[in-house]
């Protein structure tokens, strides 16, 4: 197996058919899964029971009756973990929170690796947008979505995930790799995804909206801190940011290697800039959602993971495409391919 940093999804074909599905912790000097925690059962979401008290059939929750895009699950679906302090995510508390997979063979035997490339976010059923410098130049064979992960080394939670091809890659016509300027990407599925629990769209703002100063969520399974000492998420993470004002986050950056004569394009926002409280690597194409105003139980998307210095320095905003800009855009690409704008609106 290659060896590489980052999580990977791991499908045994034997006979043309997938089996075994599971992932792996892959670094530089050894692969081994680890768990959140240890127990004496075999997976940590089990519990014991005594035997009076075991069912022949299991439980499953009713599914919610849907009322709308962007709502946020603050309590977990079905479960809460309690005493966490890594601040992992509930299950299903970000439900349209999307991991980006990338295909590979694996020389010498019939297996396949699903590598995580980016993460995403679900607008509607069949169209998930990330950054453009994670999709840019891929063929969309290439690639495939996970909704409803969470837990990427186990298939025990309370609701399955589902995947789905990509059938389509939009990147948009003024992105420019060089600087990130417009790194905004649809991509579109091969069938829509069957929304429930813990599979949701998020919200989207309108053209021009500005959301300056709000307390916001940025979601994903990347780098927990900057550099080669930094590990990739098993469990999907969150972090609170808040909206930096443009000036604000200009001066910030200025003071920074890019030097006092940088200018912060008009196509991104800015976010965090607290210490310790960043995205990072890996985080790449992920969301950052913020609640709105008149009803904060519900969340539309700011943001989409682009670019920093360094992961969590003190006073250095991240740097988020800014996805109000690109709300026209969005609804262009939408009704050229058929499909209905009505998903992410509230």
């Amino acid at each position: 197996m290659t060896r590489c940093d980052g999580l990977v999804w791991m499908e045994e074909v034997v006979g043309g058919k997938k089996r075994a599905l599971f992932v792996l912790w892959v670094d530089s000097k050894f692969h081994r899964p680890s768990k959140i925690k240890e127990g004496p059962c075999e997976n940590y979401l089990d519990v014991c029971c005594q035997t009076p008290d075991r069912l022949t059939d299991p439980i499953t929750p009713k599914p919610n009756i849907r009322t709308g895009c962007g709502y946020r699950n603050p309590e977990g679906i079905g479960f809460r973990i309690t005493g966490h302090n890594d601040n992992e995510a509930q299950f299903g508390e970000f439900p349209w929170m999307v991991a980006i997979l990338r295909e590979e063979a694996v020389a010498g035997n019939d297996q396949k690796l699903n590598v995580y490339q980016c993460g995403g976010s679900l607008i509607h059923p069949q169209v998930v947008i990330t950054a453009a410098h994670c999709v840019n130049g891929k063929n969309p064979s290439q690639l495939k979505i996970r909704a409803g992960e969470w837990d990427t080394q186990t298939k025990n939670e309370l609701f399955t995930h589902q995947d789905r091809d990509v059938s389509k890659v939009i990147v948009h016509d003024k992105y420019y790799g060089g600087a990130l300027y417009n790194d905004v990407a649809l991509l579109v599925l091969s069938e829509p995804l069957v929304l429930g629990n813990n599979v949701e769209v998020v919200c989207l703002p309108k053209q021009g909206e500005v959301l300056d100063r709000s307390r916001c969520f940025a979601s994903g399974w990347g780098k927990d801190v900057f550099g080669k000492e930094g590990r990739y998420q098993v469990i999907l993470k969150k972090v609170e940011l808040p909206i930096v004002p443009r000036n604000q986050c200009e001066d910030a950056l200025r003071k920074t290697r890019l030097g006092p004569y940088f200018k912060l394009h008009e196509s991104f926002i800015c976010a965090g800039g607290e210490m310790g409280r960043d995205t990072c690597k890996g985080d790449g194409g992920s969301p950052l959602v913020c609640p709105i105003a008149n009803n904060p139980n519900q969340y539309i998307q700011a943001g989409i993971v682009a670019w920093g210095i360094g992961c969590g320095e003190d006073k250095t905003p991240g740097v988020y495409a800014d996805v109000a800009q690109f709300r026209f855009w969005i609804d262009e690409q939408l009704l050229y391919n058929n499909l209905d704008v009505k998903s992410y609106e509230y």
